[in-house]
């Protein structure tokens, strides 16, 4: 979505980039933009999984978790919703823990595709390399690299470790699990593509149902901006004070997050709103400031390419008016200039 689009030009930033407003100053910001953002009804909520085609298409929640674990939130940010394709940017910041940076990076890659979330032409024309962790190819090659020799163990680590980001017990909303199950094909057929390239060395139909599980997993928007807030201080959960991940891999995790968090809008995204961002189809928005806040956002209705149009409403506002664009910057003020005097201007000795 385009600024104006965004409907956030007329902002003032209040914030400077370096520090955040007081608390109450957040909470009356976190209003106004839960406000803004409440008059918008575009979008419609995804369909093309049946269970989530009932949901209600007014509900709103945002939340706002410093790394010092302190909450601010609004609206419906209690209401737990499947995480969906949020769950691709946690799991893939586990599996760079377990197996470091650079074997990652050569079987998943980080670069954008520029196609849809579950392109199977993007597939084939990297001759079956995934692309990116953050689109449904690149998020099964993921699955199927955690750590375990059977499907079980991997979903054990990915539940585990899904749950320790957001600091409670994550569980899966079985019906969601079993309409998606009924209905994965395309998945199916991604895994299987795959496999035929080398890409995954597991069973595809496994590494499927694994997938639908960890999308299953049921959050809600502060545990969203909690997850978030764990990757802004460098891996460690704002609430339980627990290291989920290493510095470094939440380094690696927030770059992708930047350049392929929200599909094809990534680019957009990244220039309006300037920070490390992913979406789901259940309506979750996760946002990352580093070094200051998580940002959890809850709205069922989503653009064209699936992302949740309140959610980036209220995102950007926060964004501007909290100070929180990673490419902002201000220009120092210039140094004071010494006095210039007729004896300074003029050496002793020197003609005028």
């Amino acid at each position: 979505m385009r600024e104006r689009d965004l409907d956030v030009h007329d902002v003032l930033q209040v914030a400077e980039t370096g520090n955040l407003p007081a608390g109450g100053r957040i909470d009356e910001l976190l209003a106004a933009a839960h406000a803004r953002a409440l008059g918008h009804h575009e979008g419609a909520v995804a369909d093309y999984i049946p269970i989530l085609a009932g949901v209600d298409p007014e509900l709103f929640g945002v939340s706002v978790v410093g790394v010092d674990g302190v909450a601010h939130d609004i609206g419906d940010s209690g209401v737990r919703f499947s995480i969906q394709s949020i769950s691709k940017a946690f799991v893939y910041a586990l599996l760079c823990e377990a197996l470091g940076h650079e074997e990652v990076f050569d079987i998943v890659g980080v670069n954008n595709t520029g196609s849809a979330f579950n392109s199977i032409v993007a597939i084939e024309l990297n001759e079956g390399h995934p692309g990116n962790p953050m689109v449904n190819a690149g998020a099964i090659a993921t699955t199927a690299l955690m750590p375990g020799d059977t499907a079980e163990e991997k979903w054990a680590g990915i539940a585990s470790g899904l749950s320790r980001f957001a600091g409670r017990r994550l569980e899966v909303d079985e019906e969601v699990y079993r309409s998606e199950s009924e209905t994965n094909h395309r998945n199916r057929a991604i895994a299987q593509l795959l496999g035929s390239y080398g890409r995954i060395r597991f069973d595809p139909s496994a590494v499927v149902d694994v997938y639908t599980r960890q999308c299953a997993l049921l959050v809600d928007a502060h545990d969203l901006a909690v997850m978030a807030a764990t990757l802004a201080d460098g891996g460690v959960n704002p609430e339980t004070r627990e290291r989920v991940v290493s510095a470094e891999v939440c380094r690696d995790t927030l770059a992708v997050l930047a350049s392929s968090g929200l599909y094809e809008r990534s680019g957009e995204w990244l220039f309006e709103i300037g920070l490390p961002g992913k979406s789901g189809v259940a309506g979750g928005l996760v946002t990352v400031a580093p070094g200051k806040v998580g940002i959890g956002a809850f709205a069922p209705r989503l653009d064209e390419a699936g992302n949740s149009v309140r959610g980036q409403i209220a995102t950007a506002y926060l964004s501007r008016a909290l100070g929180l664009n990673i490419f902002a910057s201000a220009a120092r003020p210039a140094p004071p200039q010494p006095e210039t005097t007729a004896a300074s201007a003029h050496p002793t000795g020197a003609r005028a």
